[in-house]
């Protein structure tokens, strides 16, 4: 579905900070990438959300190439970014946020609706009136995954969408997320910790001063080597 090839993206021409980066998601399902601060991992979502210009590789979507696509054409093909620290549109109430934000890929399968996202996030429901700066963080974590998903996306970037969440509200954001592979969304989602991955993901990669492992199987003894460890990887750049 998803496939990246070689993908090095940098801040100046002369020190990339995504080095030569190749993976592949082959069908809808939930995928992590796993890292310490600074290691690229921000850097990595944004290039393919189009916020970023990679300066090689590639980037292809269900077949079509999207390497370097604007933010609006990249949604266009079918990629939605939920961003860490959330950024809202504080003067605008939930249920704005979720009229404005129009479906921006047409297809048979059907978008999730309104209501839809509502029924996801319940506690969304009880404040449709409350402005974005009036909401607790979790509800604020829960607007902007919905804001995304508003889109009809095909692929669903998510940048460490638990971040200061309380664990009931954290685990509720990644009950959604494992659940969006059955409505036909695939889910990549960036995180700090170990941990967190092997009880989200299909699949994990570990990024470390802009490079990417080999896909690690979360059950598998490669993934409880990381716990072990708890990513003692420390060669990572200051800027994500």
């Amino acid at each position: 579905m998803l496939h990246v090839r070689d993908l090095t993206v940098g801040y100046h021409r002369d020190t990339p900070v995504v080095r030569s980066v190749s993976f592949d998601l082959p069908t809808p399902g939930v995928y992590a990438i796993v890292g310490p601060n600074g290691a690229g991992k921000t850097t990595l979502l944004h290039t393919l959300a189009g916020h970023l210009r990679p300066t090689s590789g590639s980037v292809v979507l269900d077949g079509r190439d999207v390497t370097g696509l604007r933010p609006h054409r990249a949604a266009r093909a079918g990629i939605a970014l939920a961003p860490q620290g959330r950024r809202l549109w504080p003067s605008l109430t939930v249920a704005e946020h979720l009229t404005v934000t129009r479906p921006t890929r047409h297809d048979d399968r059907p978008g999730l609706s309104v209501e839809d996202l509502l029924d996801l996030f319940p506690p969304l429901a009880t404040r449709l009136r409350h402005h974005g700066h009036q909401l607790s963080g979790g509800e604020q974590q829960m607007l902007t995954i919905a804001r995304a998903l508003r889109t009809h996306p095909r692929l669903l970037l998510a940048d460490e969408p638990t971040e200061g969440l309380a664990p009931r509200i954290a685990d509720q954001v990644t009950a959604v997320l494992r659940d969006l592979p059955d409505r036909g969304v695939a889910v990549l989602v960036a995180l700090p910790h170990a941990h967190a991955a092997t009880a989200l993901a299909d699949r994990v990669h570990v990024l470390t001063a802009g490079r990417l492992s080999v896909p690690l199987d979360p059950d598998g003894e490669q993934a409880n080597m990381l716990l072990r460890h708890h990513l003692t990887l420390t060669t990572a750049p200051h800027r994500e």
